[in-house]
């Protein structure tokens, strides 16, 4: 049976993760936002304050999963591209995800993304993947570095080979 992704988060809820509504970064009754780690959301606040004060409010989309949360995207994305090999183009494992660990970030509205993408190194918080622009992970070292270079999707970052 096909999954949609609102069909599961819908079943699964805010416990496990879903944000059926965007909420603000400041969100502390919210699991996918309260469950971030404290070094994400303490970077993400801060770029949010000074995003703020450019007239830019950042949204969460998704944050922290459960890893049943993410099992049931992982479905939904292999029903979705007919192949785990093209849901790995968008989706993650539970066992490889940055989401389920809690150290990444989906950021809502696109002049937020675009504050991210110029601003964000200075807070750690970089774009990860290409094909993901609203997707961000913490990285300490853009602070002084910048951001490293993207991988096209996730099927190309190492990290998902585990």
């Amino acid at each position: 049976m096909p999954y949609s992704e609102s069909a599961v988060r819908q079943v699964l809820g805010k416990a496990h993760g879903a944000v059926p509504v965007p909420v603000t970064v400041f969100d502390d009754e919210t699991p996918a936002v309260a469950n971030l780690s404290p070094a994400l959301l303490g970077a993400l606040r801060r770029a949010a304050i000074a995003a703020a004060a450019d007239g830019v409010e950042f949204f969460v989309n998704g944050g922290w999963r459960s890893p049943e949360y993410q099992e049931q995207l992982l479905h939904a994305a292999i029903a979705r591209y007919g192949s785990e090999q093209e849901a790995a183009r968008w989706v993650a494992t539970p066992g490889t995800s940055a989401h389920v660990s809690g150290d990444a970030v989906d950021i809502g509205r696109s002049e937020a993304r675009a504050w991210l993408s110029e601003h964000g190194a200075a807070y750690g918080l970089c774009q990860i993947y290409r094909n993901e622009p609203w997707h961000f992970e913490l990285r300490p070292e853009a602070v002084e570095h910048g951001c490293p270079p993207m991988y096209a999707d996730p099927s190309h970052d190492p990290r998902m080979r585990r």
